[in-house]
């Protein structure tokens, strides 16, 4: 085809989707309603916030989030350990419940220290 320029497809899609873009914004100006703005407040389960966003935490929230942190981890590692167990054998038993050991370390320490204590 000689006089069929290779571009003009392209155009003509783009055209086609560019009227589209253009076509859903319209309808959406026009069944959109007068702009009511709603209050800026975060949302918090229907309530309004008691302190602002940007507030501190009491301390103890940290190591409460350490520890859960630390159990999270804990079955980041079980999951594929427990595909890999029979494979491996004995050792893999052994190098879990050295894991689970020093996990248990530090939540004693936690405990001790007061980190679980609510009060």
């Amino acid at each position: 085809m000689p006089g069929v320029n290779a571009w003009e497809p392209v155009l003509v899609l783009l055209a086609v989707v560019l009227a589209g873009i253009g076509a859903v914004y319209g309808v959406g100006l026009w069944l959109s309603g007068a702009p009511d703005p709603v209050p800026a407040v975060p949302f918090s389960g229907g309530s309004v916030p008691r302190e602002h966003a940007f507030s501190r935490f009491h301390v103890r929230w940290y190591a409460v989030t350490m520890i859960f942190l630390a159990f999270d981890m804990e079955m980041l590692f079980m999951y594929p350990w427990v595909r890999v167990v029979t494979e491996v054998g004995m050792s893999a038993v052994i190098e879990m419940f050295a894991f689970l050991g020093i996990l248990l370390a530090g939540v004693v320490y936690a405990w001790r220290e007061g980190a679980l204590r609510w009060a």
